[in-house]
């Protein structure tokens, strides 16, 4: 995956547990498009020191995934709902007639796998 792509994604689901100097570093930085030079003037602080604090918070970021996994099992609910998804439209439209119970017993298994 992109690696701002997961930047983002760990920011949005993590965000929240940074300090808010690291909150707004990261968001001066990825979201508004602020140089490293720009925060630093904004801020008033060294350039070497914006880029610290924005490689500690993307240290941080990626350690609460390792711990939490809550982007990857986002992402695991994802593929489940499109698999879901899928075989709802094969049944709409007719594709499965014959392997009805196949399908709904594939729903249920799915189902099952991301409520635990």
């Amino acid at each position: 995956m992109d690696e701002i792509l997961q930047l983002t994604l760990l920011y949005d689901f993590y965000g929240e547990l940074l300090t808010e100097k690291q909150k707004q570093v990261y968001e001066m930085h990825h979201l508004d498009d602020f140089t490293l030079t720009e925060i630093g003037e904004e801020l008033s602080i060294s350039r070497q020191a914006v880029r610290d604090q924005l490689k500690r918070t993307e240290k941080i970021l990626i350690a609460y995934e390792e711990k939490l996994q809550l982007v990857k099992r986002f992402h695991e609910q994802q593929l489940a709902f499109h698999k879901i998804k899928e075989i709802l439209d094969q049944i709409s439209t007719n594709e499965v007639d014959a392997n009805m119970g196949n399908s709904i017993a594939a729903i249920a298994k799915i189902a099952e796998e991301v409520l635990s």
